[in-house]
Formats: structure tokens, sequence, C-alpha cells
């Protein structure tokens, strides 16, 4: 069974950092490109941050020299490391898995709710 669980999810301040982590299980994660996506209120999902297999990362211009993606192939993790968060950076953030031989075949998580506020 896959599953992808986020953590990490809370209320900062504007202008801090924080980071978020999913745990990925149930897949061959070596073989899946990850990506943090996030919706805010109102919005439309939108892509955050991706990486690839290999490593390669790319992110969406409004996160990009602030936010950070990584992944850990040992522990089946990525992590999103955030910083100057922004109060319109208010969101769900929702980890992604899509396997690279497919890619019809993803999968998401269930997200956590990351709402900066002073």
């Amino acid at each position: 069974q896959v599953q992808l669980v986020e953590s990490g999810g809370g209320v900062v301040q504007p202008g801090a950092a924080h980071k978020l982590s999913c745990e990925t299980s149930g897949f061959i994660f070596t073989l899946y490109a990850m990506a943090w996506y996030r919706q805010g209120p109102g919005r439309q999902r939108e892509l955050v941050a991706l990486i690839t297999p290999g490593g390669l990362d790319n992110y969406s211009d409004s996160v990009k020299g602030r936010f950070t993606i990584s992944r850990d192939g040992a522990k089946k993790t990525i992590s999103l490391q955030m910083n100057d968060l922004r109060p319109e950076e208010t969101a769900v953030y929702y980890c992604w898995a899509r396997y690279e031989g497919d890619c019809l075949r993803q999968f998401w998580g269930q997200g956590t709710q990351v709402t900066v506020s002073s």
C-alpha cells in the first residue's frame, strides 16, 4: 500500500524558516520523481518544488532562492526547507510522487497545513 505522510505543518511567523518532511512507503522510491505542491485558500494547487530520482531539482519562480527540496533514498523521505516565509504562502502543502516510467502513476499525500501569520 502506497503511503505519503507529510509532517511539520504549523503556524509560522512571517520571515521565519520552517521545514516539512514526507515519509513514503509502498513503492520503489528511487524510481519516482518527488515534489511538493501547495494549495492556498481560494487558489488552485500549484507546484512548489520537484526533485528527480537523480537529484535534479527545480522550483517555482515564487520560491526560487528561498526553498530547498531534498530527498533521502535510504530513509525514503523528502523534505522542503522553507526560508523567509510570507503570509501569502499560507497553504496546505502536499507531497507527491510520480513514477518516471509512467507519468500516469502518481500518488498524493493528505497534506499538512502551514499558516504564515504573526
